[in-house]
């Protein structure tokens, strides 16, 4: 019986599949060593060396794999293909005594029999630079959190905690909401004239006055405008008639996918994730078990491999025709800092059509493959082409322009499209010639205001880390939830808004930390740490090339006497349990009541926002399908602090939760 470790228990049944019954499947569910939770495990007078423990919820684990192990003819480490499944084979490999440059080591990026069978072909020895490179941020993240949340307890209050990237991540909202409050409104008038030509009907937009750019500000400067026009002809002084195409978009990466996801599907970003990993790992189709539909989900690359885009190229021909088959294959350049070990995340079969699996599988799972699926076929399908017209009227002293396009080939756009962006660009091209003077037929205007930058939604905060390098693939959804959980940003509708604790923590951070909680100084380390998985850089000198500064702004904020926290204010509310007076407080959620007598008396009440005793009222759990995957039970819905989650109903036997929606 040889052996095949693997982390995640939801693939199992599949790998189970296409290994047949000469192997062993073995899911550790996700690390089995790692840092001691309560102490900094960095050794830092000697060269940051880490020390490793088993955790403690895996020593069950841990003790069945060396059982398994010892009674398996050889032993195969096919974790994720990623540095932290790196790692985790890495340590795995320790615990087991497998010698270091034994070939033990199997990648795939899709869960299916033939990239099984191939990996299987050809181990290899575990990639100690991939190792290092996790290695490396794991002790970085560590040393930051460990010092830096002690620093927030001190000056703020108890039970804050910082890290290298969520940090950051929170400046990015806190930026953007005082960006919102200092936003000041500018009146703009849209100015068009309406124009008859040949029977159809025109828009013409006012773009100029004495040949140079102009927006109208005020109802006087619409006035004045009529003013200039009214009686005056319209000449067509030019008219550009061309062929546009507009090339496929790149099949999707872990951001982009998430991105689109949200926007078109509605979906939370934990919901993404979460379906996306079950489309991975497989999800159950009747009559075949767990079937994988989808590769390896955490890439920030777009290349599609050789095969995959032959088969691709050949399914189009067949289905849609030659005209949608590029004459080459499209090929998508990376972004800088782009690891391209993995492909990006696309269908493993095409024959495998969303439509086939409709009735098959759950909602977001069909919904979330449909988009995938369309999107990696547009990607490999022809530009589309449109009949484009621009053309320029002027009349007296002011210039106006035409613009439209209308379709000429769909191209990709037979299957995936954009469908608002491409309503607003379709118009009938008007029948316009040069010299031509269209009729006037009315006046348009209306009166706006500029409006301040939006706030963050789950997309659009994803979309600007990976724009300005913060974090990778692996860590934008546990980054954007992390700040929410540790109550520094909230949600207001589908906008993520800073409360009052992430404004102050923010503050605080950037007084003391300026280079932690700078934006190019975060990708410019994310860049270096990439470096030492390519091998160009050794990861206890890029560790300690930064802790020289930190440690110094440690000293630096320990040692002053500034702090932020509010002091205890007092009420006319008395305790019921002790008589003591009661006082208000602030802490991780905003204000509460607490008792004056604490800590011999913890009585504490929650306020809502005008100040009051929230009265508790508690909702019976609701029953749902979702199984707990550690005793079988149905988990039910509740209402904690933070909102609804599943929850095991044999609390307090069993304590699982899980975040609502996975």
């Amino acid at each position: 019986m040889k052996l095949v470790v693997i982390e995640g228990v939801g693939k199992k049944p599949a790998i189970q599949k296409y290994l047949g019954s000469g192997y062993k499947v073995f899911a550790t569910m996700g690390h089995v060593r790692d840092l001691p939770e309560k102490t900094l495990a960095v050794d830092v007078e000697n060269n940051f060396k880490p020390t490793y423990v088993i955790m403690p919820k895996k020593k069950e684990v841990v003790a069945e794999l060396k059982k398994a192990a010892q009674s398996a003819e050889c032993v195969y480490l096919a974790t994720d293909p990623d540095r932290e499944g790196e790692a985790i084979s890495w340590h795995i490999a320790t615990i087991l005594g497998i010698p270091e440059h034994e070939k033990a080591r199997i990648t795939f990026n899709e869960i299916s029999k033939k990239a099984i069978t191939k990996a299987l072909e050809c181990p290899r020895e575990i990639d100690k630079s991939l190792v290092d490179a996790q290695q490396a941020r794991r002790v970085l993240d560590r040393l930051v959190g460990y010092k830096l949340s002690p620093v927030l307890c001190r000056k703020i209050q108890s039970k804050l905690s910082a890290g290298r990237v969520q940090s950051v991540t929170l400046r990015l909202v806190v930026e953007r909401e005082r960006e919102i409050m200092n936003f000041v409104p500018e009146e703009y008038w849209p100015f068009f004239s309406v124009l008859s030509q040949r029977g159809g009907k025109i828009r013409a937009a006012l773009a100029t006055k004495i040949g140079s750019k102009y927006k109208i500000g005020s109802k006087e400067e619409v006035d004045e405008v009529i003013k200039g026009l009214d009686g005056k002809p319209y000449i067509v002084t030019s008219v550009k008639k061309t062929v546009t195409k507009a090339h496929a978009p790149a099949p999707f990466r872990t951001s982009t996918m998430q991105q689109d996801a949200i926007n078109k599907l509605g979906m939370s970003l934990n919901q993404v994730s979460m379906s996306a990993q079950s489309l991975y790992e497989g999800v159950d189709i009747p009559g075949e078990g767990k079937v994988a539909l989808i590769t390896y989900i955490r890439t920030d690359s777009t290349r599609v491999s050789p095969e995959a885009q032959a088969a691709a190229r050949e399914f189009i021909a067949a289905h849609y025709g030659a005209d949608y088959v590029p004459e080459k294959p499209n090929i998508y350049a990376s972004k800088g800092n782009v690891q391209d070990a993995h492909e990006a995340i696309r269908p493993i079969s095409l024959e495998r059509t969303p439509e086939s699996l409709k009735d098959l599988i759950s909602r977001n799972h069909y919904r979330l493959y449909k988009l995938i699926y369309e999107r990696f076929l547009a990607s490999q399908m022809s530009e589309a082409k449109y009949n484009s017209l621009t053309a320029d009227i002027e009349c007296g002293d002011y210039g106006f322009k035409v613009t439209g396009r209308t379709p000429l080939f769909p191209g990709y756009t037979k299957v995936y499209s954009d469908k608002e962006k491409d309503d607003d660009d379709m118009k009938k091209l008007p029948d316009l010639s040069e010299g031509d003077r269209p009729t006037f037929v009315e006046y348009s205007y209306e009166q706006k205001f500029t409006k301040p930058p939006a706030r963050y939604t789950e997309a659009t905060l994803i979309k600007a880390m990976e724009e300005k390098g913060i974090g990778r693939p692996a860590t934008y959804q546990p980054t954007v939830s992390l700040i929410e959980k540790r109550a520094y940003t909230e949600r207001d509708g589908k906008s993520i808004k800073p409360t009052e604790l992430g404004f102050k923590v923010c503050d605080m951070l950037i007084m003391y930390f300026p280079d932690i909680m700078d934006v190019t100084f975060t990708a410019e380390m994310e860049s270096k740490l990439d470096t030492i998985e390519e091998g160009g850089k050794v990861w206890q000198q890029l560790i300690g090339e930064f802790y020289t500064g930190f440690e110094k702004e440690i000293e630096k904020a320990m040692g002053d006497g500034y702090k932020m926290k509010a002091p205890a204010q007092e009420t006319d509310y008395k305790c019921e349990k002790c008589g003591s007076p009661m006082v208000i407080r602030e802490g991780r959620y905003g204000k509460f009541l607490a008792c004056s007598a604490y800590p011999k008396c913890k009585n504490t009440k929650q306020l809502d926002e005008n100040g009051n005793i929230k009265v508790k009222t508690e909702e019976p759990p609701v029953e749902t399908d979702v199984i707990c995957e550690k005793c079988g039970a149905k988990m039910v819905i509740k209402t904690g602090s933070r909102g609804k989650f599943l929850a095991c109903p044999n609390y307090p036997k069993c304590k699982n939760t899980k975040e609502y929606g996975e």
